[in-house]
């Protein structure tokens, strides 16, 4: 009986067919990065203010002093969300008294942006933020409040909110990806094995044959010779198998937590960008181009060393260079922005082996189902990630102090998980490895077997 790499093998691991299929998933990516990150700019929140209208009869002291000023990263602006009572400050410019001097500015009655923003276009020009405030507060200014539900100053709350909707998950780009792996991307020849679809996986192979000029066999899959993994009563999975027993739940779980929180840190970490110091476009290029290298060290560290040795590794790299930056002093901002930098490229790492590492752990007939549940628990942590970088309107540090600590956690869960390198893919559930902490109890035969004579699997890019 022969298995599916010993009836593959004459295809070569690198070549032009792989090569190939290696470019289309690349490229169904492409539309993710547009989607989930033109956000930042679209959703941006300029410096604002409350609007005081043209009409109000105030003296040019009075129309400078009629916003509070609030103490934000040691400089004073003005209050976003409150202005004092156009009224009563009306009436003080009308009998000729001075803010400052003639009244307590501090004892005066504030109320809510009841005329709406004024915004800064000095990063922005216009944003979803911007527009959509005004198109709101303009349906309360004119009577229509019962479309909205809502009262003028909850709007002030409504930045991350947008943000969060507008970021939440990669809809639109998937329907495009979906096309692409359609037209172009054949079905993997395993899972039709699985099916016991053998001609359309000889087809298959055979194309990859030719492509990468070798020689195929007249017969490829020969179903009297091909080892069968599969059972008959094996063949129909559901979701519930995934929870099956108590060690593919607790790995299922850990996989989800994984996944989510590697997710958070990834996106709040790339969505708080234009919230460093400097430049605001400066530092999104720097946060995009430190993934480059944070995805070759991926690489290269996935082609040689155990999974969740390197995923752990990485993961307190980010999450302790993140809890550091409590401690820079305020006027060395270079060097926060440095550690955010460094903390982007050990949760990028990290991210980016997810992938290979859950696809290594399941078997074959539950494998897509698996790396499809993380993927949607992954699209939570970025839903969830807005109201992380939204902390930060609190206190500054408080987003990397939660981040860090999750990331540094996650990091530990890591070390837990079995380890998938140089172990032949499961191809039934009961081939699953334990989760590091479980008793192994009894063995099955065909375990054994494997752990005894494993075949080295390197998974390549």
């Amino acid at each position: 009986m022969r298995d599916y790499e010993e009836v593959t093998a004459f295809l070569g691991e690198w070549g032009p067919f792989q090569r190939l299929i290696f470019f289309l998933l690349s490229a169904s990516i492409i539309p993710n990065g547009f989607n989930g990150m033109s956000v930042v700019f679209l959703a941006g929140t300029p410096e604002h203010h409350c609007r005081v209208p043209d009409s109000a009869n105030l003296s040019s002291a009075w129309r400078n002093h009629s916003v509070p000023l609030l103490l934000q990263n040691g400089r004073e602006v003005p209050h976003s969300c409150r202005r004092y009572r156009l009224a009563a400050i009306a009436n003080f410019s009308a009998l000729g008294l001075e803010p400052g001097r003639d009244v307590d500015l501090e004892q005066l009655e504030q109320e809510g942006c009841l005329d709406g923003w004024e915004y800064s276009q000095d990063v922005y020009l216009s944003t979803i933020v911007t527009e959509v405030w005004q198109e709101e507060h303009s349906l309360l200014h004119h009577g229509c409040a019962d479309r909205l539900q809502l009262p003028a100053d909850l709007l002030c709350q409504l930045g991350d909110v947008h943000r969060a909707v507008c970021h939440r998950g990669h809809g639109p780009d998937l329907q495009l990806c979906g096309g692409l792996h359609t037209g172009f991307i054949p079905e993997s020849p395993r899972w039709l094995l699985s099916q016991k679809r053998f001609r359309e996986a000889e087809v298959i192979i055979q194309k990859a044959a030719k492509m990468n000029n070798k020689v195929a066999p007249a017969v490829i899959f020969d179903p009297a010779e091909l080892q069968d993994p599969y059972p008959l009563k094996e063949q129909k999975v559901f979701i519930l198998d995934l929870f099956r027993t108590r060690n593919i739940a607790t790995l299922t779980i850990m996989s989800v937590l994984l996944w989510m929180l590697t997710s958070v840190g990834y996106f709040a970490l790339s969505l708080d960008s234009p919230n460093l110091h400097g430049d605001v476009y400066l530092n999104c290029f720097l946060s995009a181009l430190i993934e480059v290298p944070a995805y070759v060290t991926a690489w290269l560290l996935l082609r040689t060393l155990p999974r969740r040795y390197i995923i752990a590794g990485v993961l307190f790299l980010g999450g302790g260079v993140l809890l550091l930056i409590q401690l820079v002093p305020a006027d060395y901002s270079f060097v926060s922005i440095g550690l955010a930098m460094l903390g982007k490229f050990g949760i990028t790492s990290a991210f980016s082996m997810l992938y290979v590492f859950t696809a290594e752990l399941y078997p074959t007939l539950v494998r897509n189902m698996a790396v499809g549940v993380t993927s949607m628990a992954s699209r939570v942590g970025s839903i969830i990630a807005p109201y992380f970088v939204y902390l930060g309107a609190y206190n500054r540090l408080l987003p990397y102090i939660i981040m860090g600590s999750l990331t540094v956690f996650i990091g530990i869960v890591t070390l837990f998980f079995p380890e998938s390198f140089g172990v032949t893919l499961p191809e039934t559930l009961d081939q699953i490895q334990k989760v590091k902490g479980f008793r192994s109890g009894k063995r099955s035969r065909d375990l054994l077997e494997r752990e005894e004579n494993p075949k080295v699997l390197v998974t390549a890019f």
